[in-house]
């Protein structure tokens, strides 16, 4: 019985006892023929799913990547693209929590253009501004067009979406037939309390209802909302989206919660979901393999929605 036996020697025995099965285990396993050793080590292989044929199969822009936060930059985006079919990247540098001004959007923006043209055939730029330096903004608007850029970045904290400052630069953008990319957030509480943001969030983070607000103000604008992936309320998001169609979602983060895509696609339909990484890549590709849409609706997600959206400009991917 336990209690009759030293504790310390019960619980020493148990791991001796569970390490001896594994490693016998290992030993039979390293004894085996390849193709059996190869069943034990790859669930794929003995199901037959060959998962690599299944993400090479549909072409791929990532609509939401990020570059020079690591010093393999962009080359580290170029590897997992190649790996995972990803035939374009749209790129940014994103301006993060600073004050965003002239200088600095204007630096993030020459880092952007250097490897367009460096890297023209995988990646495709998105240029940042703020809108609290508007004059400053709807000039950078221009330059970057002029350098081949398709619409802007992941524009960040320093002005809500649907602020008045952002009027003119959105209305500039609507001429231009090009896509309008903010970061947001979703916090929600019980029975749908809004918390205070924490964590550093800055009060002009955009939240869902900014969105719609800024979509009924401006039906012909084509608004990208960051990351449902990102650990916010996806549900609540893709729910109040649902009866703005100029709102499309981009399905990146690094959190992938069991039904996410198909609860999208309920709720939004197939034509309003982009495929996008934001530098989580096999999450990206596997939450929407692991989705029970059709293989014409992934490629929609992975490709189409957001080609069809660049061809409104003349800037699709052929």
């Amino acid at each position: 019985m336990l209690n009759n036996i030293n504790r310390r020697k019960f619980f020493a025995g148990a791991s001796a006892s569970a390490a001896g099965i594994l490693m016998g285990s290992h030993l039979k396993a390293m004894a085996a023929p390849a193709g059996e050793r190869e069943k034990e080590e790859n669930p794929s292989a003995r199901s037959g799913y060959d998962i690599m044929k299944d993400v090479m199969k549909y072409r791929k822009i990532d609509t939401h990547a990020h570059i020079y936060f690591t010093d393999n930059s962009p080359g580290e985006q170029l590897d997992y693209g190649e790996r995972l079919g990803i035939e374009k990247q749209v790129i940014s540098r994103y301006l993060d929590v600073m004050p965003g001004n002239p200088e600095q959007f204007r630096k993030y923006n020459d880092l952007t253009i250097k490897a367009i043209k460096k890297y023209p055939a995988h990646l495709l730029g998105g240029f940042v501004l703020n809108p609290a330096y508007q004059k400053e903004s709807l000039e950078e608007i221009k330059r970057c067009s002029d350098e081949g850029m398709i619409g802007t970045g992941e524009l960040y904290y320093q002005v809500k979406i649907n602020d008045p400052l952002y009027f003119p630069i959105i209305e500039k953008l609507i001429d231009l037939k090009m896509i309008i990319f903010s970061h947001a957030e979703c916090q929600l509480g019980v029975g749908g309390y809004r918390m205070k943001y924490n964590g550093n969030k800055a009060p002009n983070t955009s939240i869902p209802e900014d969105f719609v607000d800024i979509a009924k103000r401006y039906p012909e604008g084509i608004f990208q909302y960051a990351h449902i992936g990102m650990g916010g309320d996806w549900e609540y998001e893709c729910k109040l989206f649902k009866d703005y169609p100029n709102i499309y979602v981009d399905t990146s983060g690094s959190n992938n919660a069991e039904n996410m895509i198909d609860f999208a696609v309920e709720h939004l339909g197939e034509d309003r979901l982009f495929y996008g990484a934001d530098n989580s890549y096999y999450q990206s590709v596997g939450k929407i393999l692991a989705s029970n849409l059709t293989d014409a609706q992934k490629q929609k997600i992975f490709f189409d929605n957001y080609n069809n959206v660049l061809r409104k400009g003349g800037r699709h991917v052929d």
